[in-house]
């Protein structure tokens, strides 16, 4: 199990300076008054119309960085810091969870398939570490590898998730950027901005589908040891 600690532990330092770097980007950008003058729900309001999109509804809630779309009760939710403020990095995050609602309203297909995996993996996610723990457990006391085969095809349905994630968020991006700038939501230098913040909130994602990626070779490295 030292391997798994090993790479837990190199992806958490990973993970956690790209995090940091993210709420500095932030912090940064958020001191950068937009010349639209938009704030982050009236940026997201605007993005909803202009897309045909008027059944969502945009809210505030609580934390930072807490911004998500939600697709059961069709609401693109702002941190206060998004909903209320008017720089570069309020518009990227109001743009980016707007590009999800777009992505429901199309059936992206990407977002389609992530969706009918989340009841699965939260399902699984509570027991899967313990099935794979005692797993090993049998493993190590008689050789049978059943317990812990069905603990890796439980994980490796949650690094899936991870990898679908991917291009769902590189692709909320991709419709933010490009309509900020289409509508002039920003000049310029704010868009280079809003580039970079979206970037970097990319990256965390990259690292957590790595991170997952390399915790299931090393489960499969350890079953596969033991059948040698």
């Amino acid at each position: 199990m030292f391997g798994v600690y090993a790479i837990g532990i190199l992806f958490f330092i990973i993970s956690l300076i790209v995090s940091t770097r993210l709420k500095n980007k932030f912090k940064k950008y958020s001191q950068i008054h937009l010349q639209s003058g938009m704030s982050g729900a009236e940026i997201a309001t605007k993005m909803l119309k202009d897309n045909g999109i008027y059944d969502v509804k945009v809210i505030s809630v609580e934390g930072q960085l807490t911004d998500h779309y939600n697709p059961i009760n069709k609401t693109v939710n702002l941190s206060s810091g998004v909903y209320n403020e008017r720089n570069a990095a309020a518009a990227a995050i109001a743009a980016h969870e707007c590009g999800h609602a777009i992505q429901h309203q199309q059936m992206y297909t990407w977002l389609t398939l992530r969706s009918k995996l989340v009841p699965v993996v939260n399902a699984t996610s509570n027991v899967m570490q313990w099935i794979i723990l005692i797993g090993i457990m049998i493993l190590g006391s008689t050789q049978n590898s059943t317990v812990l085969i069905i603990g890796i095809a439980l994980f490796a349905l949650t690094t899936l998730f991870s990898f679908i994630t991917l291009p769902v968020e590189f692709d909320a991006s991709k419709r933010a950027l490009a309509w900020i700038s289409e509508k002039n939501i920003v000049n310029q230098s704010e868009y280079e901005m809003s580039k970079d913040a979206l970037k970097w909130a990319a990256l965390t994602y990259v690292v957590a589908a790595l991170g997952s990626l390399a915790t299931l070779l090393y489960y499969i490295s350890m079953l596969s040891g033991s059948r040698r």
